[in-house]
C-alpha cells in the first residue's frame, strides 16, 4: 500500500496529470430498473481518470492523482487505471475511509428512466486536501487537468482545487472541465456550486463547458455569453451537443479572441456515456501536439465519437494517424463523415469517408 501523506515517488514530468475521484462502477447485466437487474459487471469510472486513461492509450504520458480506500475496490481502481499505462504512484490510500462506488442502469442518461445510485459520501477521495496530497507530483505535468466534480466532494477538496487553480508563475497549463453536478452541490454544504465553479474556471488556462450546463448553472445563453462571463482563460471551449463546439482563443499581443466553430459529426450512437471526457482528452492530445485550434476541436469530436460508438464508458481512441487524416479533411468531406461501430479501425475509401461497417 502507498503510504498516506505527501511523500512523492513520482516527481518526473509527464504530459498530463489528472486529479479527481475515481469510483468502481457496477454496470447492469441487462436493461431495466435497478430494482429488477439481477447482476452487475464491475468497471471503473471517474471523469479525470477517464481522461488520463484515454490519453495514455493514445501514447501520452499521464499520471492520475487521487485517494482511494485501503480496500479491495481501491486495489481494483489502481490496478485497472495503471493497466492503461497511467502512472498511479501519486495515488494515496486511506485506511479510515472507503473507495466510492456507484450503480447505474443501462438506459441513456438523458432519459427519465436512467438511474444512478452513488455510494461516495465520506469516501477516501473526499479527504483529498492540500495536506494529504502530493502537490509536487500533481504539478509535475505539462498540463494539469481538473474538473468541477472534485470541489463538490468536500470543503478540503474545494480548498485543494482553489490552490491548484490559483494563478502563479511556473504552474502547468491548467485545464478545467466545469462538469456541473447539481446533485453533488445540493448536498455539499460548503458553497453554492454555480458561483464556486465560475470562480474556479476563471483561474484556469483552458476551460471546457457545455452550453447546457452554462445555461442551467449560470443562466447564460450561447457561446458568446459564456465567453463574456469567462474572459480570463486563454482558451474557452463551449460544447454545443449535436451542433458542435466553439473555441475562443485569446491571441498573443492583441488580446482579441479568435473564434473557431466546428460542427459535430454524424454518429451512430451505441451508448451516450463518456463522450465529454473523451472530447476533453482528444482536445488535450491535439493541444500537446500544438495543432491549430480547428484541428483540436475536430480531434475532440473524433475521440468523443469513439466513446459514443462503444457500449462502455471508456473507449480506445482512434489511431493517431487515422485521426490526423480525418481532422485535416476539408469542410465538405468533414460534413459527409458518418461514424459507427468499428470506425476507429481506419476503414477508408478513396475520398477518406468513413462509413459504418
Amino acid at each position: 500500500m502507498t503510504a498516506i501523506g505527501r511523500t512523492s515517488t513520482a516527481p518526473d514530468v509527464v504530459d498530463v496529470v489528472a486529479l479527481g475521484e475515481s469510483m468502481v462502477t457496477f454496470l447492469p447485466s441487462r436493461p431495466g430498473r435497478l430494482a429488477d437487474v439481477p447482476a452487475f459487471e464491475r468497471a471503473i469510472g471517474g471523469a479525470e481518470s477517464n481522461v488520463a486513461c484515454v490519453l495514455a492509450a493514445a501514447g501520452h504520458s499521464t499520471r492520475w492523482a487521487g485517494r482511494v480506500g485501503a480496500d479491495g475496490f481501491g486495489d481494483h481502481l489502481v490496478d485497472a487505471i495503471g493497466a492503461y499505462g497511467v502512472d498511479v504512484r501519486a495515488v494515496r490510500r486511506d485506511p479510515a475511509r472507503p473507495t466510492g462506488i456507484y450503480f447505474r442502469t443501462a438506459g441513456d442518461r438523458a432519459t427519465d428512466a436512467h438511474e444512478v445510485a452513488y455510494y461516495r459520501a465520506g469516501s477516501a477521495a473526499s479527504a483529498m486536501s492540500v495536506d494529504t496530497m502530493d502537490l509536487a507530483a500533481i504539478r509535475s505535468g505539462r498540463v494539469l487537468h481538473l474538473s468541477g466534480i472534485t470541489p463538490a466532494l468536500s470543503a478540503d477538496c474545494l480548498d485543494l482545487t482553489r490552490e491548484l487553480t490559483a494563478r502563479r508563475p511556473g504552474r502547468p497549463l491548467v485545464s478545467f472541465d466545469v462538469n456541473h453536478r447539481p446533485g453533488l452541490w445540493r448536498d455539499a454544504g460548503h458553497g453554492h456550486g454555480p458561483e464556486v465553479l465560475l470562480d474556479l474556471a476563471r483561474g484556469a488556462d483552458l476551460v471546457f463547458v457545455g452550453d447546457d450546463e452554462a445555461r442551467d448553472a449560470w443562466g447564460l445563453g450561447g457561446p458568446e455569453a459564456v465567453r463574456a462571463a469567462l474572459p480570463e482563460s486563454e482558451l474557452l471551449v463551449v460544447k454545443q451537443g449535436a451542433s458542435g463546439a466553439t473555441a475562443f482563443h485569446r491571441t498573443t499581443g492583441s488580446g482579441a479572441d479568435e473564434v473557431t466553430s466546428v460542427p459535430a459529426l454524424t454518429v451512430d450512437v451505441v451508448a451516450a456515456v463518456g463522450a465529454g471526457d473523451a472530447f476533453a482528452a482528444g482536445f488535450l492530445s491535439a493541444t500537446l501536439r500544438e495543432k491549430p485550434v480547428r484541428e483540436r476541436l475536430r480531434h475532440g469530436h473524433l475521440w468523443a465519437a469513439a466513446a459514443l460508438t462503444v457500449p462502455a464508458d471508456l473507449a480506445a481512441p482512434p489511431a493517431r494517424g487515422h485521426a490526423d487524416r480525418l481532422a485535416a479533411l476539408d469542410d465538405t468531406a468533414w460534413g459527409r463523415l458518418r461514424l459507427g461501430p468499428g470506425w476507429t479501425q481506419d476503414v477508408r475509401g478513396a475520398d477518406e469517408e468513413v462509413r459504418t461497417p
